[in-house]
């Protein structure tokens, strides 16, 4: 995605691997961002983006959700996640690889280069972070994409086996100058699985607005 989004201006990449709150995670990545920025959450980043928005809107010039939601977990979400589960989670001995395969389209779920590159990634951020990450409480948060003033692109991705494309949509709906867009055949992973086609989107948005 870089060539279609360094002609835009510099790409910063937030830290969100060393808090176990989606606060924490928005204080930090704030801290180091530019005065001003464009936000782009993807997946869980979605969940710290729409914390990040509302925390400085007056730094935020407008915020992307991609293959995100802010559907609040269940009590018994909540007690997977906490003892270390992850959504979509077989029993321990498949879990790693049940999870990691749902994240790409049906077709490509046994892709070797894809599933390379994500198992790669799990190694490098190790369990530790993917523990904190897992442990994270997730509150509804639909109401609170309503006061998110700036200009919004809302991505969804058609056949997402981790999250819902109505949990998606309905982001769209939520927010006062929200533009929507789906990604056909493609699961959770867009940045893997259509990373021209997404950064397409997202260099066309932000022209669009002016950002």
């Amino acid at each position: 995605m870089v060539p279609a989004l360094e002609p835009l201006g510099q790409l910063h990449y937030g830290n969100v691997y060393e808090d176990d709150t989606l606060d924490g995670m928005a204080r930090r990545v704030l801290a180091g961002a530019p005065e001003r920025f464009v936000l782009v959450g993807f997946s869980m980043g979605g969940f710290v983006a729409r914390v990040l928005a509302l925390m400085a809107p007056e730094r935020v010039s407008g915020v992307a959700f991609v293959a995100s939601s802010a559907r609040g977990y269940s009590d018994e979400e909540t007690a997977r996640r906490q003892a270390g589960h992850r959504p979509g989670d077989r029993p321990p001995r498949a879990a790693g690889a049940a999870t990691t395969a749902m994240s790409l389209h049906p077709d490509r779920e046994r892709d070797p280069i894809l599933l390379d590159r994500l198992r790669g990634m799990q190694r490098r951020l190790g369990p530790e972070v993917r523990k904190r990450q897992a442990a994270l409480v997730r509150r509804d948060g639909y109401a609170d994409l309503e006061r998110i003033a700036c200009p919004a692109l809302v991505v969804a991705c058609r056949q997402d086996r981790l999250r819902s494309f109505a949990e998606t949509e309905r982001m769209a709906r939520s927010l006062p100058r929200a533009h929507f867009e789906v990604i056909e055949d493609c699961g959770h992973m867009a940045p893997l699985e259509r990373p021209r086609e997404l950064g397409r989107l997202l260099a066309a948005w932000i022209s669009r607005e002016a950002l």
